[in-house]
This record gives structure tokens, sequence and C-alpha cells, in this order.
């Protein structure tokens, strides 16, 4: 197997953990639409069982950090998927017992664990191991495959929900659509133990000569002998026998720039759009019960159109050209949304908003926060700096997820004057934000190796 073929197959198996991230996440979507209707959910309800899987992800990017440091990039992400397979299996499992809620939620919550660990330790993984020209292109096959799991989950969900009548969807029918992650979780379980280690873990942990070889099989001799040189070098000024004081100001500096990145790609309310899409759709823009997963599907294709889009030109425009440009369409987008939901004006220009906001997330924050976090941070902290940053993330996923009904349905944003609209103009403003943000404090690491990107913070 050569270089080039070897580097795409374990970054696509390191990338199912994405897949997975997205099918999990993009599950809950169609089979929330049932399953609240079915155990008579109100608001507060609905966000828990909706959010009680990022408590997980929390949870899990938090442990993800010292447990990738202890057992490795590649252990961490087996774990994470025996987690997805236990967490399908038993969301399935509610009202065949008492508790039913409850112990959806223990499941959602197991499955959450298995996504905080794996959103950490893939992309991580990838850039470890990409070389320096290739690896915005390279990381973002995490956000595609991220994507394809929830374009995928949607043809699913779309399909076991066209099967069956409304009752059978509302008896079992989320269920199945629980149960058919089983499949991927499965695959990504058993394909993980064709990648290597990551040769950064190895080098951190004085196994030079296990992560020169990973370097050779991946770089050729002559690369691989540069790199692990530059590897061992940053480790070596790192360490110098000293504890690592993560609150010194340039270590917390550079986690908190990455903390504040990772938790505004949230705030843009893209998990608001994705998780409660089908009452959106229904509520919001008017469409039947019948359209509402097709809708959905539309707007998973363009989510995945729009990712290609950001593979081709992530390592040729550079990071913050994307995001300038993801940003100013997302506002165009939820500035069509709001505008037309606030009017009363629900038609095509809201459905176009919907897609404008979607197809600009796949353009910029989406890919591109991953690909920020995964090489900004030096390597003798990556582990712990990265665990910390998408933590964060999954904090804002979370309060996003749990506030976006109750706002939803509160007096202020049904009265007169919002119309339903205030939650597209409180996500506008913090698209603002991210522009500013970025020319502030992001750098343009286009090109850069890791050990070169180390090297801007110490300027």
């Amino acid at each position: 197997m050569n270089k080039q073929t070897f580097l795409i197959l374990i970054t696509s198996i390191t990338a199912l953990g994405g897949l997975l991230f997205g099918y999990d996440t993009g599950v809950i979507n169609g089979a929330q639409f049932y399953l609240t209707k079915y155990f008579q959910l109100d608001a507060g309800l609905q966000g828990w069982v909706v959010g009680s899987a990022l408590l997980g992800c929390l949870v899990g990017a938090i442990v993800a950090g010292p447990l990738s440091i202890k057992i490795g990039r590649k252990s961490s992400l087996i774990i994470s998927a025996i987690l997805f397979s236990l967490s399908a299996w038993g969301s399935g499992l509610p009202g065949f017992m008492p508790e039913s809620v409850s112990l959806l939620v223990v499941f959602r919550i197991i499955g959450g664990l298995g996504i905080g660990i794996a959103s950490m330790n893939a992309p991580m993984y990838i850039a470890e191991i990409a070389p320096a020209e290739r690896r915005g292109k390279l990381v973002t096959f995490y956000q595609l495959a991220i994507v394809v799991g929830f374009f995928v989950v949607f043809l699913v969900t779309y399909f076991i929900g066209n099967r069956l009548t409304e009752a059978q969807n509302l008896e079992f029918g989320w269920r199945q659509m629980f149960w058919s992650e089983l499949i991927p979780s499965g695959l990504f379980l058993g394909a993980l133990f064709l990648v290597p280690k990551s040769p950064r873990w190895l080098s951190l942990k004085g196994r030079d000569e296990e992560a020169l070889a990973i370097l050779t099989k991946i770089h050729g001799e002559d690369k691989a002998i540069k790199e692990s040189e530059e590897i061992k070098k940053s480790l070596k000024k790192e360490t110098k026998g000293e504890k690592i004081n993560y609150f010194s100001k340039g270590i917390f500096v550079i986690i908190l720039i990455g903390s504040v990145f990772s938790i505004l790609q949230q705030f843009t309310g893209i998990n608001a759009v994705l998780y409660y899409g089908a009452d959106i759709f229904e509520k919001a823009l008017g469409f039947g019960k019948e359209d509402v997963l097709k809708q959905q599907v539309l707007l998973a294709f363009v989510n995945l159109i729009f990712t290609f889009v950001a593979m081709a030109t992530v390592d040729k425009f550079g990071r913050k050209p994307l995001v300038y440009i993801g940003a100013t369409g997302m506002l165009l987008g939820f500035l069509l949304l709001g505008i037309s939901i606030q009017q009363q004006a629900i038609g095509f220009i809201s459905l176009l908003g919907v897609l404008i906001f979607i197809g600009s997330f796949a353009l910029s924050m989406g890919p591109v926060v991953w690909v920020v976090l995964s090489e900004m941070f030096p390597n003798k902290i990556r582990s712990v700096a990265m665990s910390v940053a998408v933590a964060v993330q999954w904090a804002g996923n979370y309060l996003v997820s749990q506030s976006f009904p109750m706002v939803t349905a509160s007096d202020i944003n049904n009265n007169g004057f919002w119309n339903g609209s205030l939650p597209y103009f409180i996500f506008s403003a913090f698209i603002l934000l991210i522009i500013v943000f970025t020319y502030k404090f992001i750098p343009e690491t286009k090109g850069k190796s890791l050990e070169e990107i180390e090297a801007i913070w110490e300027k």
C-alpha cells in the first residue's frame, strides 16, 4: 500500500468518529418528533431529552484529554465506538419498561460520552498524522463525516418514517431509528484496529522509534526524519523536566482563545436548526407533517454539498477567509428567516434563509473550527487544551439546545412584535461577534507544520 492510499485509509477510518457524531446527534431530530408525542413531553422535558446527550458529550470531552494522554488517541476512539454501540442499542428500549423516559436519557448520555471522546480525539489524531500542506483538507474529512452522518440518518429516518403509519412511528418507529446506528458504530469499532497509533503521542511517551516508523510509512523516510526531529525538539523545549502550568499567562491565553472560538460555533444556532429542524419546519415555517422529514433531507443535502466546497478551499484560501465568507452568509440567511417570520411573510424566502445559513455554516465554522482546534495548540498541551475547548463547545451546545424550545415557546418570542423570530436575531448577533473575534485573535495556520504554528504563539 503506497503512502497516499495509507494516509487516506487511516484518515477515513478515524473520520468515522465524526460520522457517528453526526448520526448520533442527528437521529434525535427525526426520533424526537415522534417520541415527544409518544411521551407527551412539554418544552422543558423535550429540551432535556434532546439535550441530555450533550451533558454526556461535555463529560466525555473533559475526560478525553487525560484519557488520550494515558492510553492514546486510537484506544480512546475504540472506547468511544463501544459507547456508541451501547447507546444505539439502549435508546430503543424505553417503552417496554417503567421509567422509560429516564432510561432513554441514560442511554443518550452514554452516547454523548462516546461523542465527547471522539470529537476531541478524531480531529486531533488526523492533524497529528497529516502533512502540513494537506492538513486542513484531511481534518475537514472529520467535518465531512459529521454531515454525511447527518445526511444518512435523515435518509434513514425519512425511510422509516414513510414506511410506517403515524401510529406505528409513535409506537416503535422512533426506536428503529435509534437501532439503525448499530450498523455504523460496529463498522467504526472493527475498522479502528487497522489504524496505527499517533506518532506524536508515541513521541510524547518516549517511543521515538515507533513514531518514526509510522511517520516513514505516511510521509516517506526523508520527511519523516525531519518531522521526527521537530517533534522531539518541540517536546524537549516544552518539558525541561517541569510540570506544565496550564494557568500560566501564555498557555491560558491560547486555551482561552481556542475555547471562545469553539463555543462561538454553537452560538451560531447551528444545532438549534439541526436538532429542532422538524419543529421549525412544521411550526415556524408552516410545512405539513408529511413534508417535515423531506425538508430535513434537503437541509442535510445542502450541508453535505457545501462541506465539499470547504474541503476544496480550506488549504487554498486559508482558515480566516472561509470564516469571513461563511459568517456573512450565515448572517444573511438568519436575517432572511428572522425578518420573514417577524413580518409573518413565511414562505420560500424563509426556507431559502435556512438553506443559506446551513450552506454557509458548512463552508466555514463547521469545518474550520475543528481544523483550527486540532492544529493551534502546542504538542505538549494539545490533549488537555483541546479537551477543554471541545468541552466548552459541548457546554454551549447544551445551553442552546436546552434553551431553544423554551425561548421559542416564551411569551416574549410570541408577542406581537417578534412573532416567533427572536432566536434568529440573537444568533445573528453572535455571528457578528465571530467576525470580530476571528479578525483579532485567530492566527492564519494555512500551510504551516504543527511545530511552526506553535512558534506563532511565542512571538
